[in-house]
């Protein structure tokens, strides 16, 4: 079963690398749902596995982090669309790609980050890393849908994040 989880990580991965750049200009809510099913089926797995062999662990680790930086873009543009509260094209709301240019990537580099320090054990740099993208957002925050955005669009991310770190802690006890 362990050797299922990491096959659905790897699957998580190489999904996202194919879903996520073009996350913004498609619609993507099956693919996020499709996304989400398959990690709970890895986190089951390695739920029921519990504690595996060093290597495995390791294996688990790297999946997970490039499951959390690459799969989390359709679903973060997914949670986006589903908590915009005007569908009309009269203004600009906040699955509007162009409200805060540039979050795909800033997304990859923020979900990396997150599995990574909260892996490392490092759980205060969280903080540390919510405050550097919200100074790098400053000048762009003081609009209101750009604000929501990047509220919605970072909790989204790093919940993908944290749930894909889960997995690898599951293999770990």
């Amino acid at each position: 079963m362990s050797i299922a989880a990491l096959v659905l990580l790897g699957v998580l991965a190489a999904a996202g690398a194919v879903l996520t750049p073009r996350s913004d200009t498609r619609r993507s809510a099956l693919s996020a749902a499709l996304l989400v099913a398959v990690l709970g089926v890895a986190a089951a797995l390695a739920w029921r596995t519990g504690r595996v062999g060093e290597g495995v662990q390791n294996v688990g680790v790297l999946l997970a982090v490039a499951a959390a930086a690459l799969g989390g873009g359709p679903v973060a543009t997914a949670v986006l669309r589903a908590a915009d509260p005007d569908h009309g094209p009269s203004r600009r709301r906040a699955s509007d790609p162009e409200v805060l240019r540039g979050g795909t990537w800033i997304g990859v580099l923020e979900r990396t980050a997150i599995a990574v320090t909260v892996l490392a054990g490092f759980t205060e740099g969280l903080a540390v890393l919510i405050a550097l993208k919200g100074l790098g957002r400053f000048n762009e925050l003081k609009a209101p849908v750009a604000s929501e955005r990047f509220i919605i669009g970072t909790l989204a991310s790093g919940l993908w994040a944290l749930a894909c770190v889960g997995v690898a802690v599951l293999l770990r006890t």
